[in-house]
């Protein structure tokens, strides 16, 4: 009498997460069934066995729902605690579906959690997040690519950031990652001439070119060697200038730079053909030929 009582209540307590499932209450409905299972657990017969194994098959699709629901409601944290205790019971009870499941969930939610942290310029959680996604899947081109941006927006982290979008690049986001990278470097250099660094700005501001071709890196490279003194390289910095960028509405006055800075350097061919090119410019004109006569 006393183990059908015993049976009974846990039939009771099964019935009553049961209902508190239909009535939407899944964190209710867990408890009970996790009582009833420890309550089955001690009792005996064929009966109490075919209810442990009930309870085995509910519990862990419960954890996992109530995951999902924590996913949808933004609650990532949670989310991804709720995830590793569905994956751990789920292996426990030997219902390995559900623990697949568990587990193919947790990169998105770091996922979303490391987007919506950058979206909110949190970008040292946002970091954290992303470094989440791409060791549980080292593939994904485009956790990479986020990984970057999130480190690229905190300063003193160039060469991790680097790291992340080269990694991006080589999983098909070159195009976005290539063009982050190109600002990025040409950001630095243009910091690193103004702080008077003149080589590593050039270093900076070619490493830019390598990623992406800019008229700006050009021009900062020459205005960085022409600061150096070193007159051969700014003009070959500014002949790539004009040819990166043929439309510039100061190709007149780069011509004309590179042409006072040869003529300076002993060059007159050079500083010929650039007086020539501008020989019938309505700002530079008269100049020009005036220089032209004196070579």
């Amino acid at each position: 009498m006393a183990v059908a009582q015993d049976f009974n209540a846990a039939i009771d307590v099964f019935n009553a997460g049961a209902t508190a499932l239909e009535g939407g209450n899944k964190t209710e409905a867990l408890a009970q069934f996790r009582s009833a299972l420890t309550q089955f657990q001690a009792c005996e017969g064929d009966e109490a066995a075919e209810m442990i194994g009930k309870c085995k098959d509910i519990i862990p699709g419960t954890i996992l729902s109530i995951a999902k629901e924590q996913i949808n409601e933004a609650d990532y944290d949670k989310a991804v605690a709720s995830l590793a205790e569905a994956q751990s019971v789920a292996k426990e009870y030997g219902k390995d579906e559900i623990a697949s499941e568990a587990a193919s969930l947790v990169p998105n939610v770091y996922l979303r959690k490391g987007s919506t942290l950058l979206k909110d310029k949190d970008f040292a959680g946002a970091e954290a997040a992303f470094k989440e996604v791409v060791a549980l899947t080292p593939e994904d081109g485009q956790a990479y690519l986020l990984l970057g941006q999130s480190q690229l927006q905190q300063a003193g982290k160039l060469a991790e950031t680097t790291e992340s979008l080269e990694k991006a690049a080589a999983l098909g986001k070159a195009d976005q990652a290539n063009k982050l990278l190109s600002n990025a470097y040409l950001k630095e250099g243009q910091a690193l001439l103004k702080a008077n660094k003149t080589a590593d700005a050039v270093a900076a501001l070619e490493k830019s070119n390598s990623y992406v071709e800019s008229g700006n890196a050009y021009k900062l490279i020459a205005s960085a060697q022409s600061k150096a003194g070193k007159n051969k390289e700014a003009i070959a910095a500014y002949k790539k200038y004009l040819e990166v960028t043929p439309n510039a509405k100061d190709s007149a006055d780069v011509m004309f730079t590179i042409a006072a800075t040869a003529q300076k350097a002993g060059d007159k061919a050079t500083a010929k053909e650039y007086y020539t090119k501008l020989s019938g410019d309505a700002k530079y004109g008269a100049q020009a030929q005036a220089q032209l006569k004196a070579l």
